[in-house]
């Protein structure tokens, strides 16, 4: 669905997210779209606005456009943050203060962006290595997570089977070796 919704607001998109006419691309004239059906919805992963800002720049978009487009898709706040630093980039406003409010969650977002915007790179390998690199960094804080999970349970553990154990497994032999030798 979201790869979908991309595809038709990035395809004819100008700067500011419009297409031909003004409107978005891919929604019906004087229709407006449902807030409802995006409101209890999870925020799009970082990773996730990477690779489609990385989709949306190769389909031809401009770092504006690209911005709008995603930031239509993603909705939530960085969707928001999106749409407003592609309005303020499009107006002409300087790097920072098109970022400034944004969620610091997409700082890896604007950091991938930011030489195509001011130098012309192309922003292609920049976006895929930053999400890349961020999932790496989610990986690596799973494994070590992990690693804590399994310290923490050794006790809890290890105090409800030592019970258990003794009273299962060591009681029953102990009082057949005791009765043994009594007898």
């Amino acid at each position: 669905m979201i790869g979908r919704r991309l595809a038709l607001a990035a395809g004819p998109v100008r700067a500011g997210g419009r297409g031909a006419g003004g409107r978005v691309p891919g929604r019906a004239p004087g229709r407006r779209r449902d807030r409802s059906a995006t409101a209890g919805r999870a925020e799009l992963d970082v990773a996730v606005v990477l690779d489609l800002l990385d989709a949306a720049c190769l389909a031809g978009c401009s770092v504006p456009g690209a911005l709008a487009a995603v930031g239509e898709v993603a909705g939530g706040r960085r969707g928001r943050d999106l749409a407003r630093a592609a309005r303020r980039l499009h107006d002409g406003a300087p790097w920072p203060e098109a970022w400034a409010g944004a969620d610091p969650r997409l700082a890896p977002v604007a950091d991938a962006v930011r030489p195509s915007w001011e130098d012309g790179v192309a922003p292609a390998g920049a976006l895929r290595a930053a999400a890349a690199t961020l999932r790496r960094e989610r990986q690596a804080a799973a494994t070590a997570a992990a690693g804590r999970l399994g310290v923490r349970l050794v006790l809890p553990l290890a105090v409800c089977h030592l019970p258990a154990f003794v009273l299962v497994g060591l009681v029953p032999v102990l009082v057949s070796v005791a009765g043994a030798t009594v007898g």
